[in-house]
């Protein structure tokens, strides 16, 4: 992934660094789907049978249904919790992403209990894929950030 590669601009304000253009790259709207749409669908059209995954919380699953299960954990302590792709880089089926996630705490998350507080954090993810599926999904959040302000009486603006 070159850093003097082509920009383009997709919907939602996601930037694009394409080296060539390839349909076995992820991209935002997919993963739009998957996480703010909770849609079923795409996680069977989009996601290898034997997915290896890595969340922004530190869960590691493999396949698609211990995917759904993390997915289903995340939408337990945060039902509208929202996953947007800032930066997308993409080279054949390699792609990396900055992400903001963002919630509100209804339900317990990392050892907290709902506090009813909204939250927002970044991360980045680094994509593998093959014959049109993903393969590899590997997501690093700052948690840290994330916790502070469900712990904290004061929530952070970020």
């Amino acid at each position: 992934m070159k850093p003097n590669s082509p920009t383009t601009t997709a919907p939602h304000g996601t930037r694009h660094h394409d080296r060539r253009h390839s349909d076995s790259r992820p991209r935002a709207a997919v993963l739009h789907r998957l996480w703010n749409q909770w849609d079923d669908t795409a996680v069977d059209n989009t996601l290898a049978a034997d997915l290896t995954f890595r969340g922004s919380l530190g869960h590691r699953t493999v396949g698609r249904d211990e995917w759904r299960a993390y997915r289903d954990q995340i939408r337990c302590g945060a039902p509208d919790f929202h996953n947007e792709v800032l930066d997308l880089l993409t080279e054949g089926p390699r792609a990396a992403a900055r992400l903001r996630f963002s919630g509100t705490h209804l339900g317990p998350l990392l050892g907290t209990a709902a506090t009813g507080r909204p939250f927002s954090y970044v991360g980045a993810a680094f994509f593998s894929s093959s014959a049109n599926l993903l393969t590899d999904i590997w997501v690093l959040g700052d948690i840290d950030h994330r916790r502070r302000q469900l712990t904290t009486a004061a929530v952070a603006d970020h």
